[in-house]
């Protein structure tokens, strides 16, 4: 429990809306997307930096903990707060009011509050898009704290390539703002400071606006759905695509067909594309565009990509005659309802991974065959950027599996994927949605002493306060 005086104090800097204490009220804050809740404090709301200053610098100088919490859309409790009650959530949701957009340098500066989506309303009638594909929901500080990457990094990048400018709230007496806001691309002056904040869970500063990039909007595109003939075959598909298609390839996308089938059962309006009801054991949704409108002459997209897909069919043996090429809506409402549909399959195990582009596949072969033996009854539903090394690999348990009553089943879980990852692959167990409570053991476990020593120094020169769910 906190103080009374505590929370009237904090209620005089945000006024009555801006701090919550009921627990009804809080109740949606405490409660993270993937299983985890935990029990806060208080709320605090701010709707400014400096209001974001004011809470942090009280908070630092009388001791109390603060979870920074953006949309609540994470998976590894980075962004609630655990069950001893005495973590106040500063939550950037009321952050919205800064938007300023530069057409001409294709730049926005937004409040860290405001959502994915509502910003891409707003630029799409500009012409323009923040080219972060996701199936969440997220708020811009949220992606800057996780480095959030998505279905077209392979041709885009994540949100550090993205972020041009910071504003940010250190976790000192001060509540100290550093403008790190510059909206320029080139500019090697000394240290680019701001990507200290980005991937780094919050623990470092609290991001209250973001200057981004901003790309032309995609104004032509086609989509297909492939199935390689074996899972040795798709790195040599990625390789032949990107040969033939250079940038034009934006997404190369790979679905399990366990993660098909339950998108299918849990959405009914998905259509199968493959006909008589069959799922392959494993399909890649691949994405060809172009920003510039159709030109008298110029061959359609959807042109282009079969004429290659048929050029790769002939030559080599690593695509199956089974390609549909059809309308991108329809191809990507089927991968966006991936999560969804793991998620109602059973109780969900996640871990989001990544590797080398020539080992992901490897992985996945190894976890299927050892999986049955070492944990029966595990259903490996497995959704991922291939293109890029990444993949959602998501294990579902049924529901009344006793064994979930257990707390060293799951635990003995995760040790094993993470161990042949990190050890076997060199991969990491953390591709895009940082360091929360459920992975802090296996960041101390991996991160080798001297980078760890360097990242305490780090915080404790930005943020000697308790900020942030995780410990660096």
């Amino acid at each position: 429990m906190i103080e009374a005086g505590h929370i009237e104090a904090l209620r005089a800097l945000l006024g009555e809306k801006g701090l919550l204490v009921a627990a009804a009220d809080m109740a949606a804050y405490e409660t993270g997307a993937r299983y985890d809740k935990g029990r806060a404090a208080f709320v605090a709301r701010p709707t400014s930096t400096s209001e974001v200053s004011a809470v942090v610098a009280y908070c630092v100088r009388h001791a109390i903990p603060l979870v920074p919490q953006s949309g609540n859309t994470g998976l590894v409790s980075g962004a609630t707060p655990d069950a001893s009650g005495a973590q106040g959530v500063l939550s950037l949701d009321r952050l919205t009011g800064v938007f300023e957009l530069d057409p001409v340098n294709r730049t926005v500066r937004a409040g860290a509050g405001l959502r994915l989506s509502d910003l891409s309303g707003r630029l799409e009638e500009q012409g323009l898009f923040f080219p972060i594909d996701l199936g969440a929901d997220p708020r811009l500080g949220g992606m800057v704290a996780t480095n959030t990457g998505g279905s077209r990094f392979l041709r885009y990048g994540d949100v550090r390539r993205n972020t041009l400018g910071l504003t940010v709230v250190l976790g000192d007496e001060a509540g100290t703002v550093l403008d790190l806001s510059s909206a320029l691309r080139k500019n090697n002056t000394g240290v680019d400071w701001k990507q200290l904040f980005v991937g780094t869970s919050g623990a470092f500063g609290v991001v209250t606006e973001c200057v981004l990039n901003l790309e032309p909007l995609p104004r032509q595109s086609a989509t297909a759905l492939l199935v390689p003939s074996s899972s040795e075959a798709v790195p040599m598909l990625l390789m032949a695509m990107e040969n033939a298609l250079g940038s034009y390839l934006s997404a190369f996308e790979g679905m399990s067909g366990n993660a098909v089938r339950a998108a299918l059962d849990h959405v009914p309006s998905l259509r199968n594309p493959f006909g008589d009801g069959r799922v392959p054991d494993f399909v890649i949704l691949t994405e060809v565009s172009r920003t510039n409108a159709p030109r008298a002459g110029e061959q359609p997209l959807d042109a282009v990509l079969e004429e290659v897909l048929a050029d790769i069919w002939e030559k080599d043996d690593a695509l199956l005659a089974d390609a549909f090429v059809g309308p991108p809506h329809e191809i990507w409402a089927l991968r966006h309802a991936l999560s969804e549909g793991v998620k109602h399959r059973g109780r969900l195990i996640a871990f989001d991974l990544a590797f080398r582009r020539g080992d992901i596949m490897r992985f996945l072969d190894r976890m299927k065959a050892e999986m049955p033996d070492r944990f029966p009854g595990v259903e490996i539903c497995d959704f991922g950027h291939v293109g890029d090394g990444g993949v959602h690999f998501n294990l579902v348990v049924a529901k009344d599996d006793p064994r979930l009553a257990d707390g060293a089943f799951e635990a003995a879980l995760r040790e094993w994927v993470f161990s042949v990852c990190v050890e076997d692959f060199q991969g990491s167990f953390s591709a895009e949605h940082a360091i929360g409570r459920k992975n802090q053991v296996f960041y101390d476990r991996y991160t080798p002493a001297q980078i760890r020593r360097l990242s305490a120094a780090l915080r404790a020169a930005t943020s000697p306060g308790e900020l942030g769910a995780i410990q660096f």
